[in-house]
């Protein structure tokens, strides 16, 4: 399989929001009925993520998946609880990852293409995302004590300071 990550471009939005959309409908499939609700919403940032150039697209003919890319602090990561970081290193964000479920191994080709560029990476995710915490622990991630995203609301907390081959 051939897939490429590129930036994002405002000609990718109409199928970057069935992405998010498809996806919100797999978490709730899935158990996780209250991430990307309301006020937690992925589009609400997807047009300043293109507008900065975090926002990538994963394509293989066509966008199969879309995630954020933010190098450096991230005010989400600024206090954690119930643990702490394993690194004050500078790191990458990796926020809103989404998938069409078409292709196989997103988050291993998402997180290969980042940790190439900064191999320390922190990511969250939602108690009830069962199937993003065991595909990020799947790939080298350990769980790190809890953050709160902009609405208040908890998540936990990963890290990958280096992917050990």
């Amino acid at each position: 399989m051939s897939c490429t990550i590129r930036k994002a471009t405002p000609q990718d939005l109409p199928r970057i929001r069935e992405i998010y959309e498809m996806a919100r409908q797999f978490m709730r499939k899935n158990g996780n009925h209250s991430q990307w609700g309301k006020g937690d919403e992925p589009e609400a940032l997807i047009e300043e993520d293109i507008r900065q150039g975090n926002l990538y697209v994963l394509e293989e003919a066509s966008i199969h998946a879309v995630f954020a890319f933010i190098i450096g602090e991230d005010p989400t990561y600024l206090e954690i609880e119930e643990g702490n970081w394993k690194s004050e290193e500078p790191y990458a964000a990796v926020h809103r990852v989404a998938s069409d479920g078409t292709v196989q191994g997103v988050i291993g080709h998402v997180m290969d293409y980042c940790s190439a560029q900064v191999p320390h990476l922190r990511i969250d995710t939602h108690k009830d995302n069962k199937v993003m915490q065991h595909v990020l622990e799947k790939y080298g991630f350990v769980s790190c004590g809890i953050v709160h995203v902009p609405d208040g609301s908890p998540r936990i907390a990963y890290e990958l300071l280096e992917k050990s081959e």
